[in-house]
């Protein structure tokens, strides 16, 4: 489900009413514009509909004259859409505290070529794992956490935000809870992974929460933050069996695997523009 490097990315999401579909690919027919891929889907409950397509540009294609006209055709759906360009990069910051293996694991997928971002920065709260950010050739920034005066830290830290330019801020195991006012800046930009498969095991310890329940089932949950804590819309989900020979360092370790993984899977739906908010739910197509 990786994107082709050459395709441009039409999202587009309005009321559910009749010649939604045809409004768009017709349109893109009209453009001389071939489709590699196409997914849609109409929320029944939400009354809402969602559409993602790829598509190959003819020669000669006018983008700004291409915006002007879908945005006429879309007018009479109520449509809202996006469109994006081939080889699109965003800029990220990615947050961090101690624990290295969700960074470890989205540098080397950037490294590699398989999330197309470009990592502006790394933002944590300890020391620790500028190191490993160095070694990348990316900025890092420790900004320590005084408890009596957390605005002031949070403050530098949307400093770094703002003037990198990032559109997606990752926190890959940020073991801090966000105020109301970043959350609110953060809205629909910024991914969070859970040590747990949420709606359960809230919190600080889930792994040994899980162990006390006897679970048979352990993973991890990437969601957009929002100011109620772990209650942001879900994206991805990763799971895997468990027994009871499974003590918490056990549960720890097999967690480990699962959330890099999880967390990768959703920055890439994120990058590749295949999630949509939906209230609070996501369609991820």
């Amino acid at each position: 489900m990786s994107r082709a490097p050459d395709t441009w990315i039409l999202t587009a999401d309005c009321p559910s009413v009749l010649g939604t579909v045809d409004a768009v690919t017709r349109f893109l027919f009209e453009q001389g514009c071939y489709v590699t891929e196409h997914h849609s889907f109409d929320d029944r409950l939400s009354g809402r509909f969602f559409i993602r397509v790829e598509f190959r540009q003819p020669d000669g294609f006018d983008e700004q004259a291409f915006r002007a006209g879908l945005e006429e055709r879309g007018q009479a759906f109520g449509m809202i859409f996006e469109l994006t360009a081939p080889n699109y990069r965003p800029k990220v910051v990615i947050m961090v505290s101690k624990a290295d293996h969700c960074l470890n694991d989205l540098l080397y997928r950037q490294r590699i070529g398989q999330l197309s971002m470009d990592v502006a920065a790394v933002v944590s709260n300890h020391p620790d794992l500028k190191p490993l950010a160095e070694w990348h050739q990316i900025p890092y920034y420790h900004f320590p956490l005084d408890p009596n005066d957390k605005p002031s830290q949070e403050r530098q830290v949307w400093q770094v935000i703002e003037e990198s330019g990032a559109e997606l801020v990752i926190l890959a195991r940020y073991m801090q809870v966000l105020s109301p006012e970043l959350c609110r800046k953060l809205d629909g930009k910024a991914i969070n992974i859970h040590h747990s498969l949420l709606p359960g095991f809230k919190g600080a310890k889930p792994y040994h929460q899980a162990y006390n329940k006897g679970v048979k089932l352990v993973g991890a949950t990437a969601h957009y933050i929002n100011n109620d804590l772990d209650e942001g819309p879900i994206i991805a989900q990763g799971v895997e069996a468990v027994d009871h020979s499974h003590y918490p360092e056990d549960l720890i370790a097999k967690g480990r695997d699962i959330e890099g993984l999880t967390l990768a899977r959703a920055v890439g739906y994120h990058i590749e523009r295949r999630v949509f908010l939906n209230a609070n739910r996501t369609v991820v197509l």
